[in-house]
């Protein structure tokens, strides 16, 4: 049996952990042991969590549930966003040289991640760029929120069908996968914890990963560690 943490963007990731990936990895004898929000200040001894848009807080947070996990069975893992990563992310400044190719950037700074924090224990994923891109992987699942809404549906076919995968949809301030699916369905942007996981689950976590490969490669990570 496995034991596995995961620090969590926001409470969207959070919800979708909980509700979708800690079902489908129990099947594999993964078991997520804590999913927990990503520490973004730690102020007189207290974490404050979520958000993780300073690289310090998240590292210090991280290190020191290593430090108190040994077992050889424990694993950590992260799930936190490419889009408005923090500046002082390793290898950040490096990796402004691939942004014109978000794969091989987001891949680098997963690497100086895991080297920073320097524990085969711990699996770093950044997302490309926000948890929003695995919603365009159908956005027929719009439908949940609005049957009738179906030029606003089309139009997010439309998007997701200029990019090879969801995870290309770029990181704008009005572009991002969560920027353009607000303007089609402006509730969404209220209750993103609420909607996104029950969309994710309405398109299902086969179709994600079958249009998601960077989101495949680290499931298939994770599914793999017993």
């Amino acid at each position: 049996m496995v034991r596995l943490y995961l620090f969590a963007e926001g409470q969207t990731e959070q919800t979708f952990a909980d509700n979708i990936l800690k079902l489908y990895l129990a099947q594999h004898s993964v078991f997520m042991d804590k999913i927990m929000l990503i520490a973004h200040a730690r102020k007189k001894g207290h974490v404050h969590r979520g958000g993780g848009r300073k690289y310090k807080p998240m590292k210090d947070d991280i290190v020191r549930f290593l430090s108190q996990e040994k077992g050889s069975k424990v694993f950590f893992t992260t799930m936190i966003d490419l889009y408005a990563i923090a500046p002082d992310f390793p290898g950040f400044a490096e990796a402004e040289s691939l942004r014109q190719n978000p794969v091989q950037r987001v891949e680098f700074l997963e690497q100086h991640f895991a080297e920073d924090i320097g524990d085969y224990r711990f699996i770093p994923y950044i997302q490309l760029h926000e948890y929003e891109a695995y919603l365009f992987a159908d956005p027929t699942c719009f439908q949940y929120l609005d049957a009738r809404r179906t030029k606003e549906i089309e139009t997010l076919h439309a998007i997701a069908n200029q990019y090879e995968t969801p995870e290309l949809i770029n990181d704008g301030q009005q572009t991002a996968p969560s920027k353009r699916i607000i303007a089609q369905f402006p509730d969404y942007g209220k209750a993103k914890p609420v909607f996104g996981p029950q969309l994710a689950e309405r398109i299902g976590l086969e179709v994600i990963r079958s249009r998601c490969p960077h989101f495949n490669t680290w499931l298939s990570r994770l599914e793999s560690l017993i």
